[in-house]
């Protein structure tokens, strides 16, 4: 399975950008989905995540009230909505999947709950 995600790029505080991460195989059995983000120098973060069939989202706090995440099952594509973007924001972010049938809050934002990882994609914001 792999994952590509997709949309990063230089975006000025205040705006908005949309990020997307689409899987190679539509078979493929994952329960989750989820977003990630590494600034320089820092510990990769939990950002959020989204539960493939059925109900439930997840967005860390620091992002709750400007990020969401949505999910096409028809295009098989996980999309991660940006406004507000602050120059704290500037990271790579990295969609991974999780095969998982149990997910809390605290599994989910650990990275080893996650089987898949895309690539990244830079996200840049300047002040």
């Amino acid at each position: 399975v792999q994952l590509q995600a997709s949309g990063g790029g230089l975006v000025q505080a205040g705006g908005s950008l949309r990020l997307s991460c689409a899987a190679s195989e539509r078979t493929f059995t994952r329960s989750y989905m989820g977003w990630f983000r590494q600034a320089p120098g820092k510990q990769r973060e939990f950002v959020g995540a989204i539960r493939w069939s059925g109900v439930g989202t997840w967005v860390a706090d620091s992002v709750k009230d400007r990020f969401t995440i949505s999910r096409n099952s028809a295009r098989n594509t996980m999309t991660l909505q940006m406004n507000e973007i602050q120059p704290e924001d500037t990271a790579v972010y990295y969609c991974a999947a999780a095969a998982q049938l149990v997910a809390t809050w605290e599994r989910l934002a650990d990275r080893t709950f996650w089987n898949y990882w895309g690539q990244g994609t830079q996200v840049t914001v300047s002040s």
